[in-house]
């Protein structure tokens, strides 16, 4: 797998971050992951809808839980846009953090299984093989419109700066 250039930290130690990185303009690769009822979802399958790609390392931490209450709130306001939440999380995890939360305006996917988001968008951490921390934007077209790698995994993403590229889209 290709190790990227990016500069991430986890509690400010440094880690690997490896796969394909993603840039803005690229054409979005498909991927599948799976659902919470464990069936293959693609990306694909969001054709025609703006797609914001929430990516994260373990929906069982603050920072994490937080990200996806954000978004699920956003989500009202995004017509015409899906939100998909996205680890490595097993789908159980997922649906139960979600059912809990009553987090119901954004879709979870799980990419344990094969990693393949993670290594199409460059968002694997190679030592600990979960992903890391960010958001990806896509528009109506399938084109990259915003990445965002957070820097130190234990941060906040710039919720501000995806939301106006989102809502200038949607």
């Amino acid at each position: 797998m290709n190790k990227t250039d990016l500069k991430i930290t986890f509690a400010g130690g440094p880690v690997t971050i490896v796969g394909n990185k993603i840039n803005v303009g690229d054409q979005a690769p498909d991927f599948t992951a799976l659902s919470p009822e464990l069936k293959p979802v693609k990306l694909s399958d969001y054709d025609g809808k703006v797609r914001i790609l929430v990516v994260y390392p373990s929906i069982d931490t603050g920072v994490c839980a937080a990200q996806n209450r954000r978004f699920n709130v956003e989500a009202n306001n995004l017509k015409d846009a899906v939100v998909l939440s996205i680890s490595c999380d097993l789908p159980f995890a997922q649906a139960r953090f979600c059912g809990a939360e009553g987090l119901n305006n954004i879709h979870t996917l799980s990419d344990h299984k094969d990693l393949d988001f993670g290594e199409k968008y460059g968002f694997v951490i190679e030592e600990l093989r979960l992903l890391t921390r960010g958001t990806v934007i896509i528009d109506k077209d399938g084109i990259v419109k915003y990445v965002e790698y957070v820097p130190e995994i234990t941060s906040d993403p710039d919720y501000e700066a995806a939301l106006k590229v989102a809502k200038e889209l949607v």
